[in-house]
């Protein structure tokens, strides 16, 4: 079977192609309804992966497996509490089907924006920072050059693999973005490589 494009791109550099090398390729693709992906990942945030599949599984029920805005806007506040969110997090969720149906999240607006677009139009949402909408472009809007600067299991692989210094966070930073540089347009590939070689690719739902 023949290799997708990335991992030629991505294997001209030596310590990301031994990764490669090791895995299986990934495949991106668009996913829906958009607004249940994002709330997802609200859902799942600071939680182990057993505890956020059944948080999402008990939210799921509430709507017999279809969440849409209205419906998430109509349930009632000790509900969504009651399946184990935080305060926090079911105001978070009300502010994204608040969003979805004043500005509508679908593929078709959203398709329209680049990715710094759609970062600031998405982080408009309070509770929905700059991470969590580059999780919704990789994982949801299935877009090939993201790179995840901030995320912990990102920093962690590359400080393994390329021996960087993490004892100044702005310096590595600055040395992890100098670095995936050269993978563009691939840099959401090298993301997911680089996750699962510490084994830390996030629940987006």
């Amino acid at each position: 079977m023949r290799a997708p494009p990335y991992i030629s791109h991505l294997s001209r550099d030596k310590k990301l192609a031994k990764l490669l090398t090791l895995q299986d390729a990934f495949e991106l693709g668009k996913r829906s309804p958009i607004h249940l992906h994002l709330c997802n990942s609200i859902m799942s945030q600071q939680l182990s992966t057993k505890v956020a599949a059944t948080i999402r599984r008990r939210f799921l029920k509430l709507y017999s497996g279809k969440p849409s805005p209205q419906k998430i806007l109509d349930t009632a506040y000790d509900d969504l509490r009651g399946i184990g969110l935080s305060g926090a997090k079911v105001s978070y969720i009300q502010n994204v089907a608040r969003f979805a149906l004043d500005h509508g999240m679908n593929h078709k607006i959203l398709g329209k924006m680049n990715n710094e677009e759609l970062i600031q139009h998405i982080t408009q949402i309070k509770g929905v920072g700059r991470w969590t909408a580059e999780m919704l472009l990789m994982f949801t809007l299935g877009r090939e050059d993201v790179f995840a600067v901030d995320d912990l299991g990102i920093q962690n692989a590359m400080i393994r693999v390329y021996k960087l210094d993490k004892t100044d966070k702005k310096k590595l930073k600055e040395d992890m973005l100098q670095i995936s540089a050269k993978w563009s347009p691939y840099r959401t590939y090298a993301c997911l490589h680089l996750w699962r070689h510490q084994d830390t690719i996030p629940v987006t739902g």
